[in-house]
């Protein structure tokens, strides 16, 4: 019978494979640099935009950019435009959440689902917030074509930042835990059209402003960004011990 490898030897061939695939150090700091600098210019582009919003009553290009849009006239446009907007209110929002929470759950992902029901509430929650600071009326009808009435505020859409939050953790998920395949490709491809068309949509539906989508896209990245960092930071903490996915593999 063979004599064992050490533990120290295997710790140190551990450690030389981890160097050989790491980037040179000058690469992983200009790398963070870079990341960090974005987090900042999305941060700043959001506040510079709410004020904008919060000081001015309506911007031209909001309305032009609507028009333009609701110009469209492809066959079933319009009906398809409703259907990307559909699971974001509503008793379906609440029960497609739920649905998949609970399907994330029982493949044993349990601190997954933990952290998708944390992005779901939050982003729904952060949204409110900032609404109600904001306070800026919805698109009307003498201006734009509105395919329905709401009454709450518009600045950030709702939408957009919940299936940004929810449907873009789910998309990071898929992308972080899935082996390379068609499945794969059809999850990121499934969130990440709704996260895309999610925008179109609520200004097609003249529910939102350009200016609100924009609002919901920059927030909504800056709280998905917040999500997956305590994701990664509660790997090794919470749930260590759940059936697949574990901090180890």
């Amino acid at each position: 019978m063979p004599d064992k490898i050490p533990i120290e030897e295997i710790k140190e061939m551990a450690h030389q494979s981890a160097r050989a695939a790491s980037a040179p150090v000058p690469m992983r700091r200009y790398r963070a640099a870079l990341f960090q600098t974005a987090l900042l210019l999305v941060a700043s582009a959001f506040a510079i935009l709410t004020f904008c919003v919060k000081t001015m009553p309506s911007f031209a290009i909001d309305l032009q950019i609507t028009k333009a849009i609701q110009l469209i006239n492809f066959p079933f446009f319009a009906s398809f435009m409703s259907l990307v907007s559909w699971p974001g209110s509503g008793p379906q929002l609440v029960l497609i959440t739920a649905l998949i929470l609970l399907l994330i759950y029982s493949f044993g992902l349990h601190w997954e689902s933990v952290m998708a029901l944390v992005a779901a509430s939050f982003s729904t929650g952060i949204n409110l917030i900032v609404k109600d600071l904001i306070q800026r009326p919805r698109p009307t009808s003498n201006l734009v074509n509105v395919f329905a009435k709401l009454t709450d505020s518009s600045f950030p859409s709702g939408h957009v930042m919940f299936y940004i939050g929810f449907y873009g953790f789910m998309g990071f998920l898929a992308f972080s835990l899935l082996k390379p395949s068609l499945k794969r490709s059809f999850i990121l491809a499934f969130f990440g059209g709704l996260v895309v068309l999610i925008g179109a949509s609520r200004i097609f539906l003249g529910q939102h402003w350009a200016s609100d989508v924009l609002g919901a896209y920059l927030l909504g990245s800056l709280t998905l960004e917040a999500y997956i960092q305590i994701y990664l930071w509660g790997k090794t903490r919470f749930f260590v011990h759940q059936p697949v996915v574990t901090a180890e593999s």
